[in-house]
């Protein structure tokens, strides 16, 4: 997040909650954690939908974005690409992020780099 420009400084992971001060909110589709989206089911994203359309309600974001394309199939039930979706949750726009799990070696730093400044640029 640091190096694509939506914090002014790298945070700690026990500084999550210091990204409100930079308008910028964390949540998770899923309820649980798994050691990769391969473990993940569909009953792990029950209620996401809406869940996360009453929070764009109740918080009005410009945009949210998912990190992996897991959270977003799993949430809407669509395989979506990279990038902005058509999809909207009110005026929230929505945007699908590469996955930054070492997993995911497919996809190398500098186009994951590329996708998140995509985002923080789109976003203002």
């Amino acid at each position: 997040m640091h190096e694509s420009g939506f914090t002014p400084r790298l945070l700690d992971p026990e500084e999550q909650f210091e990204v409100l001060k930079f308008g910028i909110g964390l949540t998770n589709a899923a309820d649980r954690t798994t050691r990769g989206s391969g473990d993940l089911r569909r009953a792990d994203f029950a209620g996401a939908e809406d869940r996360l359309t009453k929070l764009a309600e109740e918080l009005r974001p410009g945009w949210l974005a998912f990190v992996g394309k897991e959270g977003y199939r799993g949430t809407f039930g669509e395989r979506p690409d990279v990038g902005e979706q058509s999809r909207k949750l009110g005026a929230t726009r929505l945007f699908v992020l590469p996955s930054t799990s070492p997993a995911n070696a497919a996809v190398p730093y500098p186009e994951r780099l590329r996708w998140f400044r995509e985002l923080r640029e789109s976003a203002g």
